[in-house]
Formats: C-alpha cells, sequence, structure tokens
C-alpha cells in the first residue's frame, strides 16, 4: 500500500482551473520531487494534499485513510525557515511536541536527542540570528519532522540557499533522509535540484497545471558527488527540458 495518495485532484478559482485530475503517490521512505515552473499549481497542490484547501474533486488519503482537507495528519515545511526570532533553537524545534501537549521539560528532552543526528549538536541555546540560512534549514526541518515523522511536505526548502550551501544541504538532506525514512514531497522548479534527491519525479505543466510525465531516477541514494557531473545526469536534464 502507497503511505500517501492524492487521485484526481482538481482544484479551480473563480471558474477556471488551476490544477487538473492530477494523481500522485508517495510510497515509504521515499523522496518525490513534484517540479515545474513557478505558477503552474504545485503549492495549490500542497495546501490541498496537507488538508490546507478541500479540492473541487478528488482526494487524499494517507495509509488508506481519507484525509482530504484534514490538516495536521502530514507536516508542512514552507520556503522560509519560520523560526521564532525571540526562542532559541531548542523551543523552537520542540514548539511541535509543546501544541501537542508535552510539558515543555519533556518536549525539550525528546527534541534535543534529534541534534546531533541533525548535525545541530551545539546550537541549543542559540537564536535563529545566530545560525546560517542552511543550519536555520536544518532546524525547520527538524521540527517538521517532529510534528509528523509519517510525511513531509517540503516546499522549495533550499530555494533561498547559495549554490555552495544548497550543494551541502542536498548531501545532508539525503544523508539524514537514508536514516530517518521520512517519506517527503518535494517542491521544486530546479531541475538540478529534482533529480539529485528524487527516487522520482512528477513533471507539472500547462494551465491548468497537470501531471505530463512521471520519470523514475534509477541510482539509489545517497548518489555520489560525481553524480551530478555524469552522463546519466545530464541525461535525466535534456529529457525534463524537453518535457517543460
Amino acid at each position: 500500500m502507497n503511505k500517501l495518495t492524492a487521485n484526481n485532484i482538481t482544484v479551480s478559482y473563480e471558474g477556471s482551473n488551476i490544477i487538473e485530475d492530477i494523481s500522485i503517490e508517495l510510497n515509504k521512505g521515499e523522496i518525490v520531487c513534484i517540479l515545474g515552473v513557478s505558477g503552474v499549481g504545485k503549492t495549490t497542490l500542497f495546501n490541498v494534499i496537507s488538508g490546507l484547501l478541500i479540492p473541487d474533486s478528488g482526494k487524499v488519503e494517507l495509509d488508506g485513510n481519507d484525509i482530504t482537507g484534514k490538516a495536521g495528519s502530514v507536516s508542512y515545511m514552507l520556503q522560509k525557515d519560520l523560526l521564532l526570532p525571540y526562542k532559541t533553537i531548542l523551543d523552537n524545534v520542540s514548539l511541535p511536541l509543546v501544541i501537542r501537549g508535552e510539558k515543555k521539560s519533556k518536549a525539550r528532552e525528546i527534541t534535543i536527542a534529534y541534534f546531533e543526528e541533525f548535525g545541530l549538536k551545539g546550537t541549543e541555546n542559540k537564536y535563529p540570528n545566530q545560525l546560517s540560512g542552511g543550519m536555520r534549514q536544518r532546524a525547520a526541518l527538524l521540527r517538521t519532522y517532529l510534528f509528523s515523522d509519517q510525511v513531509a511536505l517540503l516546499d522549495e526548502p533550499f530555494s533561498a540557499l547559495d549554490s555552495i550551501t544548497k550543494s551541502n544541504m542536498h548531501e545532508w538532506y539525503l544523508n539524514v533522509m537514508d536514516q530517518i525514512k521520512l517519506s517527503s514531497l518535494l517542491i521544486t522548479h530546479d531541475i538540478n535540484e529534482a533529480i539529485i534527491l528524487a527516487d522520482r519525479i512528477y513533471i507539472l505543466s500547462g494551465k491548468p497545471g497537470k501531471i505530463k510525465e512521471e520519470i523514475i531516477i534509477k541510482e539509489e541514494r545517497p548518489r555520489s558527488k560525481d553524480f551530478s557531473v555524469s552522463e546519466e545526469f545530464m541525461k535525466y536534464k535534456k529529457y525534463i527540458l524537453s518535457l517543460l
């Protein structure tokens, strides 16, 4: 059984479809990218999957259960880290546990156990403005994971980073995902990023946005540093460019 499925999703606004008849699936432990240009409806699709938006037609299922329109079933990480500037990194990351009713001391105890695994050891008592962009995104991803360790929706999480930091974050992200086995859907308009990170890529294009094709990246994760300059990588990239 698929971990998450979105079946025949259509969303309209003022009589015009934004996305139309979209069906995607996510298996346990997979990283799947939704790739498309700006304005094609990627975030609209995520808002439906997260339960923030009820589609005109179609449904979303998690482990076979209908979660259409039910917010809080999966975690959702936006492009900006949205860390609270007046809270320490530890208190920022443990916030989902506190919201769910854990005592602050217990939430901190649970959260701090993940800091080394996520490369955040030593930042517990720092504030967001004391960390680099890459470190803030690590904290935001850990917070997302603690909200729900089943499925994470990541909306262009690395787009605000410079190219060197982004490359390092890609390597870190793949290593962490290999350890925690978090099933992830990731929005991007960066072709290179999609090929480097994803097990599968859905190409979203057109107006209204539709799934044009599903591409399977055959190379196993985590991929070598040389993968991005390999012949196989360039074949994927040329084919995706032809679709877009």
